[in-house]
């Protein structure tokens, strides 16, 4: 994916201030936020492979693991958040030019504006 994103925790919280945002995960804990990097921030920025070129359904098993398995194998940090129909695969930004190596070396299609 073309962007740079934060992951944000906001404890304590059921919505966001705002709606930019990507994603959202309500926990007992608080909410975590995925938006796009804002361009002065000093967070830590992660840059995103939306899992799945196309569609798949919830029953086919392996698909995240396929993809994380691999990234973990190499040491490679993840941060996922999974829609209805793929899953949103955040490595450090940092990390970007490995963990493209690493994907395409266990056979998967990568392609994106920053990778």
């Amino acid at each position: 994916m073309p962007s740079q994103f934060m992951v944000e925790h906001v404890p304590n919280a059921t919505f966001p201030e705002d709606d930019e945002w990507i994603a959202l995960v309500r926990a007992p804990e608080g909410l975590t936020v995925i938006r796009e990097a804002a361009p002065y921030s000093d967070a830590a920025r992660w840059v995103g492979f939306y899992g799945g070129a196309s569609a798949h359904g919830l029953d086919v098993p392996g698909m995240l693991a396929a993809i994380v398995g691999p990234l973990g194998d190499a040491g490679i940090s993840v941060f996922v958040a999974s829609t209805y129909h793929a899953d949103l695969v955040l490595v450090p930004e940092r990390r970007l030019a490995e963990a493209t190596a690493v994907l395409k070396e266990a056979g998967h299609e990568v392609s994106s504006a920053t990778a």
